[in-house]
C-alpha cells in the first residue's frame, strides 16, 4: 500500500502537480484495501502542503493495514470527513473507494458516492480501476468517470473492455515492483512499440523490389473503388515491394487515377460491376504470384463474390487477410475457412463478428475477448476484432491494442489496416505478429494525425498522408 500510493502521488504530481498547492484535494475512500492507498497518498498531499483531506464513502477502516496508513495519515494532520458530511469543495477527486475486487452493482451508499463525484466540477483521479467498473470482466453499471485512471502495475479488463474502458479516462500504469510471475489469466497482454519494432530488420543494401513481398490485392467494386484504393494505399506506405491490384475493370479509371505504382489487374466484371466468376482463372494465375493476399475490401457481396472468396481461401498458399466483403461473404459458409491451406488473418469489427458466430453485436462488445480467443481457436485463424482496444489473438495468445482513438471511427481506417496486414504478411511476418504489428503502427498513425488535426476532423487521407515518415519509427 505504500508502494502504490507513493507511486500514484508521484503520478498525480506529474499530470496536475502544476498549482496544486493552491487547490483542495479530497481523496474519496472505501473500507477495503484500496483505501490505503489513498491514505497514503493524502498523507503525501497534506505533508507537502496541499489542502487535501480523505472522505470516508461508508465507514472507517477496519483491516489492520488500511486502518494503520489511515491513523498515521490523521496524525500528520490529514482533516476526515463521512460522506454525508462533505459539501465537495474541491478541484480535485482521487478515488480510492474500491480495486479489482469489486463485482456487481454499488450499493447504498456507494451508488449515491458515484453520482455526486460524477456530478461535480473536480477533476477526477481513479486508483487502479474506476470504482464500479469490474476489473475482471470489463461490466459497469455505475462507476466513477474518471479523467485519469492510475493502473497499478498492469492493465486490467476494465481498462481495456466495454462498457468499463469508458469510464477510465486516460490511462497510465506505475511500477510498485510486483513481479511478472504474479500475473495471471486477470491481466491483458498489451501491444508495445518495443515488440513492434523487433519485426523490423535492417534493409540489406543489395536488396531488390523482390527482397520484400508481393502482395495481391483482390478488393473493389463500382459502387466501392475507395476502399481499394485505401487498402492499396496501406501497403504501398508500410514497405511492400510488389503490389498488384486485381478489381472489376469497370474502376479502371479510379484505380489509375489514384495511384501509379502497382500492377494494375482489371478483370471481367459481373452487371452489378463487383468481380465475375469469370474471372476465376485470371484470379488463380495471380495466387502463384503472391507472397500474401489482402481480400475483400469494398469487394462487394453476392454469389459471385462468395464462390470468388471461398475459392481463394481454398486455393491460396499464402497467407490471407480477410476483411469487409470477404468476411461477409463466407459468414453463410464460415466452415469454408477450415479448408484454407495457408495462414488466414480475419479483421471483423464487432457486426461482422456478430454474423460470423450468428450472435448479437451487443454480445460480442460484452464478451470481446472470449470471442476473438474463441473464434480463432476453433478456426485456427488469427483474428483482429476491431474498436476500442482492438483485440488479436491466435486462439491462445491474446494481445490488446491500446493505442487510436475515436477520430478513427469512419469508413476506410479498416481497409487501410488490411492493406498494412498484408504488406507485413508480404514481408515474411507471422500471421500474428503481422496483425499485432499493423495494429499498433494503425492506431500510432491515427493518434498523430489526431493530434496534427482533430478526431473531428481527420480523415483516412490524412493517415496515409503521414504513414510513410511514421515508419521510420520502425526501420531497424
Amino acid at each position: 500500500m505504500l508502494c502504490a500510493g507513493t507511486a500514484c502521488f508521484n503520478k498525480i504530481l506529474k499530470y496536475y502537480g502544476n498549482g496544486i498547492e493552491n487547490k483542495k484535494v479530497a481523496v474519496f475512500c472505501g473500507n477495503g484495501k484500496n483505501a490505503g492507498d489513498g491514505f497514503v497518498i493524502a498523507k503525501l498531499l497534506v505533508k507537502m502542503g496541499v489542502d487535501a483531506c480523505i472522505v470516508l464513502a461508508d465507514k472507517a477502516p477496519e483491516l489492520p493495514e488500511p486502518k494503520m496508513y489511515f491513523d498515521d495519515a490523521i496524525s500528520n494532520g490529514v482533516t476526515d470527513y463521512y460522506f454525508a458530511e462533505y459539501d465537495f469543495d474541491c478541484d480535485i477527486i482521487v478515488d480510492c473507494i474500491f480495486g479489482i475486487g469489486f463485482h456487481g452493482e454499488p450499493r447504498a451508499p456507494f451508488n449515491e458516492v458515484f453520482d455526486a463525484v460524477n456530478n461535480s466540477n473536480a477533476v477526477i483521479i481513479s486508483v487502479d480501476t474506476p470504482s464500479g467498473t469490474d476489473a475482471t470482466t470489463g461490466e459497469a453499471v455505475n462507476a466513477i468517470k474518471a479523467d485519469l485512471t492510475i493502473a497499478i502495475s498492469t492493465l486490467k479488463f476494465a481498462h481495456v473492455l466495454p462498457p468499463a474502458n469508458a469510464y477510465c479516462g486516460k490511462i497510465v500504469t506505475v511500477n510498485i515492483g510486483i513481479p511478472e510471475s504474479c500475473y495471471d489469466a486477470g491481466y491483458v497482454n498489451t501491444i508495445i512499440k518495443a515488440d513492434v519494432k523487433k519485426n523490423f530488420v535492417k534493409r540489406d543494401t543489395n536488396s531488390h523490389k523482390g527482397s520484400f513481398g508481393r502482395q495481391l490485392n483482390i478488393c473493389g467494386s463500382y459502387l466501392m473503388p475507395g476502399a481499394a484504393v485505401i487498402c492499396a494505399k496501406a501497403a504501398l506506405k508500410t514497405g511492400v515491394g510488389l503490389l498488384k491490384c486485381a478489381f472489376p475493370k469497370s474502376i479502371y479509371p479510379v484505380m489509375t487515377g489514384h495511384m501509379i505504382q502497382p500492377v494494375f489487374k482489371p478483370i471481367c466484371e459481373n452487371e452489378q460491376k463487383t468481380i465475375s466468376i469469370g474471372a476465376m482463372n485470371d484470379i488463380f494465375e495471380e495466387l502463384k504470384w503472391a507472397d500474401s493476399i489482402a481480400l475483400g475490401c469494398g469487394l462487394g457481396n453476392n454469389d459471385d463474390t462468395q464462390v470468388i472468396v471461398g475459392q481463394v481461401i481454398k486455393t491460396s498458399e499464402v497467407p490471407i487477410v480477410l476483411d469487409a466483403d470477404g468476411i461477409n461473404a463466407v459468414a453463410p459458409f464460415i466452415d469454408i475457412i477450415k479448408d484454407k491451406k495457408a495462414p488466414l488473418v480475419i479483421t471483423p469489427h464487432p457486426a461482422e463478428m456478430a454474423r460470423l458466430i450468428g450472435e448479437s453485436t451487443q454480445y460480442v462488445q460484452t464478451h470481446r475477448i472470449e470471442v476473438a480467443k474463441a473464434f480463432a481457436a476453433e478456426n485456427d485463424a488469427v483474428v483482429v476484432l476491431k474498436g476500442a482496444n482492438t483485440i488479436v489473438t491466435d486462439g491462445i495468445q491474446v494481445f490488446v491494442n491500446t493505442n487510436g482513438n475515436a477520430g478513427m471511427a469512419m469508413g476506410g481506417t479498416g481497409d487501410m489496416l488490411t492493406g498494412m496486414i498484408g504488406s507485413f504478411l508480404a514481408q515474411g511476418m507471422s500471421a500474428l505478429e503481422a496483425a499485432k504489428t499493423a495494429v499498433f503502427i494503425h492506431g500510432f498513425c491515427g493518434d498523430i494525425t489526431a493530434a496534427e488535426l482533430s478526431q473531428s476532423g481527420m480523415t483516412v487521407d490524412d493517415m496515409l498522408s503521414i504513414l510513410g515518415a511514421l515508419m521510420s519509427e520502425f526501420e531497424a
